[in-house]
């Protein structure tokens, strides 16, 4: 077998995970906008704890319901494939019926609720304040955010990444230049503060939902898809989102509450250690976030081939995307391997955590060489309808083999901080094992989704 992508398949993933990768990284640039201009505010130590705990518990809720965007992706390329264009629009259709009324629900829930439960993360009263009014705004715009989602996994199961591209820029711009009028009080708007970001974000959020009701009414789409006229609720379409969509939820879910457990356990061997994992894990996170995209890219083509019954080319197809996310994860361990102190000095500038960090993100980059493959295996098996059999496959491997590991290694065997990161190469080896054994089999490409 040759090591090496070929270029007929490359060109033609790479045109649909290049502007998906460049949407992804859109999302990053909003929060660090975000934090980058709250934290110019008087006392920002208290809007940026708070920003903090509201940004973490926006992730979380975003992170379980963000897979509509992949229950919907994955029907979206098998009619795709299949020619199916008003299929397409019907599950296009139900999912922002759906999306709309679980956001409302949802939405209205923390809405009211997040003042009551913001003392449980906050022990000052100035940031719980702060953080119960960051969340009440920014999740007024849930019902909006989430019909993105469906509208991303529609394009991105048509492979019209470059619309999320798109998106991304369309979504910074107005965030910004509204973060600018509401934190800090220009053009006659009052100034808000922390308030004031969330706002914009929200404002941002809706002005994003409008640019993709906008493209769909364009005449291409409007003539190939046939907007209103298949706009009905179809339970079986609704059911069969929600059974994709699940599993993918509370693997993302599982994978946060692993992290998290990891994070708490470094924290008994030290607090320098625990910052240093920390800045290790973002580290990580930017760094991978260009094999998301080769993850969408090979769903998308992927259910596109199973739709036409081409498996044998379904299979080519994802092992090609592989070969292309593992020879860029190569090259980023690397890096990381090679100049561990440059990709730390992005993050901070603090000397001890510097060199507390070093070896762990040694550590980390070796692991990513085989996480890149990992993700696209992930989407292939999703795309054939496998989201369960992925879910557990990551469950398993975090909380069977990771998390012990770094309490055995870490605290009891006394290895300490570096044995307690030998876990994540053990860890992410495994959940890549699991995976390619399934996709070796070939079984997954006679599911039925």
């Amino acid at each position: 077998m040759n090591l090496l992508p070929q270029k007929p398949y490359s060109k033609e993933i790479l045109s649909i995970a290049m502007p998906a990768i460049a949407g992804l990284s859109s999302q990053i640039i909003v929060s660090l906008v975000d934090t980058a201009m709250v934290g110019r505010l008087e006392n920002a130590k208290y809007s940026l704890a708070a920003m903090g705990i509201g940004v973490l518990a926006t992730w979380a809720v975003i992170s379980f319901f963000s897979s509509m965007s992949a229950g919907t992706h994955i029907l979206i390329a098998r009619r795709e494939g299949e020619g199916d264009y008003i299929g397409c629009r019907k599950i296009l259709n139900n999912a922002l019926i759906l999306s709309f009324i679980i956001g409302i629900v949802f939405g209205g829930v923390i809405f009211f609720g997040a003042p009551f439960f913001t003392y449980l993360l906050a022990a000052d009263p100035v940031v719980e304040q702060l953080a119960g009014e960051y969340i009440s705004i920014r999740f007024l715009a849930l019902p909006f955010f989430l019909m993105i989602v469906s509208y991303r996994g529609f394009f991105f199961g048509i492979a019209h990444t470059k619309i999320f591209m798109i998106s991304g820029i369309i979504l910074n711009v107005v965030n910004i230049f509204l973060n600018w009028v509401f934190i800090f009080g220009n053009l006659g708007a009052p100034k808000l503060g922390l308030t004031g970001a969330a706002l914009a974000s929200s404002i941002a959020t809706v002005v994003d939902f409008f640019f993709y009701v906008y493209v769909t009414f364009l005449s291409y789409y409007r003539k190939k898809y046939k907007n209103i006229k298949f706009f009905k609720v179809d339970l079986k379409i609704m059911s069969s989102i929600i059974k994709l969509s699940l599993p993918v939820s509370f693997q993302n879910i599982f994978i946060l509450i692993g992290f998290l457990s990891f994070i708490s356990i470094i924290g008994i061997i030290g607090t320098l250690e625990q910052a240093a994992t920390q800045t290790v894990i973002s580290s990580i996170f930017i760094s991978l976030l260009p094999c998301f995209g080769f993850g969408i890219a090979a769903q998308t083509l992927v259910g596109n081939n199973l739709g036409l019954k081409k498996f044998d080319l379904a299979q080519k197809i994802g092992v090609e995307t592989i070969k292309l996310a593992t020879l860029f994860t190569l090259f980023i361990a690397m890096i990381f391997i090679l100049f561990p102190e440059l990709i730390l000095r992005v993050i901070t500038n603090d000397e001890t955590i510097i060199k507390a960090a070093k070896a762990p993100l040694r550590i980390a980059g070796f692991s990513q060489i085989f996480y890149g493959g990992a993700i696209v295996l992930a989407n292939i098996l999703q795309t054939a309808g496998l989201t369960f059999y992925v879910m557990i496959s990551e469950v398993l491997t975090i909380w069977v083999i990771f998390i012990p590991l770094v309490y055995i290694l870490g605290i009891t065997f006394q290895f300490g901080f570096i044995g307690a990161w030998f876990s994540l190469p053990i860890y992410i080896i495994s959940y890549t094992i699991l995976l390619a054994i399934k996709f070796k089999s070939g079984t997954w490409k006679l599911q039925r989704v």
